[in-house]
């Protein structure tokens, strides 16, 4: 890996934010108590599935992953947004924006394939009760878990590596964060095959997450909609409607983010908006929307809050 050795040093500038300075200090505020709200809830889900036996099964084991996913996510975004809202310019050291951009593009694509991941646990559960327990055995699963973290970071590690091979000539970073494409556009070099691989990552996360959710999800409707119990199928209904609005909001946002960097016309504020949502809201509406919206959890959550406020 070739890299010029003045890079390690180099400092890159990101853009500056468009609020007044008279409303640094709230908008400070306000992504401080962001960033805790989104650790303290995703950390709450992650404890309650560990320290409760009663939901080590399947469905929450694969779902574990996913505040474990949002938790890295937010902490490579929010601490060095914080912390740049004091300086200006907002600066950042060369190899800061490489491991922020490293863990951003993980925290994405194992969103992704969790997501993908516990579709198809209830597509099995739901379409193929019988052979549930023959399918979702603990060796399974373990694979299953494996495979999404590693297929994850194999990617992604040789994406932010084949960024680094290029000399820097220039030093603004063009998103609101450190992310590949910003890397990319750092380069003295052509970068044909920078650009032709991460096409490729962004058809393999997001087309085959795409294809398995909505097949998946398709299917599960399809059976409810059959279903005798009206009670049991409206429950399936509105939990695969939440379960799809929330999965559609991280792949629409984050494709339209990525692939704007290869269309000219696409509004540069659009791109950093879009950018910056996916790091805030999947992160923040996840616990709610696939852990405290599960009865279990929710029922465990409140009995430990009750223990814990009781006099007695």
């Amino acid at each position: 890996m070739s890299l010029n050795s003045s890079s390690s040093t180099t400092m890159l500038t990101l853009p500056p934010f468009s609020f007044p300075l008279s409303a640094r200090i709230p908008a400070l505020v306000f992504s401080a108590l962001t960033y805790l709200t989104i650790i303290c809830c995703n950390l709450m889900v992650v404890v309650t599935i560990a320290i409760n036996h009663n939901l080590h099964k399947p469905m929450y084991m694969l779902l574990i992953n996913l505040p474990v996913c949002d938790m890295m996510g937010a902490t490579a975004f929010f601490p060095q947004m914080i912390s740049s809202m004091l300086y200006d310019p907002r600066v950042i050291p060369y190899w800061a924006c490489v491991t922020q951009a490293l863990f951003v593009h993980t925290y994405g694509a194992g969103s992704l394939l969790i997501l993908t991941a516990m579709a198809l646990d209830r597509y099995v559960a739901i379409c193929q009760p019988l052979s549930y327990n023959t399918i979702m055995t603990n060796s399974n699963l373990i694979k299953i878990i494996s495979a999404v973290w590693l297929t994850a970071m194999i990617l992604i590690f040789i994406l932010i590596v084949l960024a680094l091979r290029f000399k820097i000539c220039r030093t603004n970073i063009s998103d609101m964060y450190c992310n590949n494409p910003s890397l990319t556009n750092l380069a003295c070099e052509l970068t044909h095959v920078n650009n032709f691989y991460g096409l490729f990552t962004i058809a393999f996360f997001q087309g085959i997450s795409l294809c398995a959710v909505l097949f998946t999800y398709l299917q599960i409707l399809i059976t409810c909609v059959f279903k005798k119990q009206s009670e049991a199928r409206n429950k399936a209904i509105q939990t695969c409607g939440a379960h799809i609005i929330v999965f559609l909001f991280l792949e629409f946002n984050a494709f339209i983010a990525l692939l704007s960097h290869r269309i000219a016309n696409v509004p540069t504020f659009v791109r950093r908006v879009l950018g910056v949502s996916v790091m805030i809201f999947p992160p923040l509406l996840n616990p709610l929307i696939y852990g405290f919206n599960t009865k279990d959890i929710r029922r465990n959550i409140l009995a430990f809050l009750k223990k814990k406020t009781s006099p007695f």
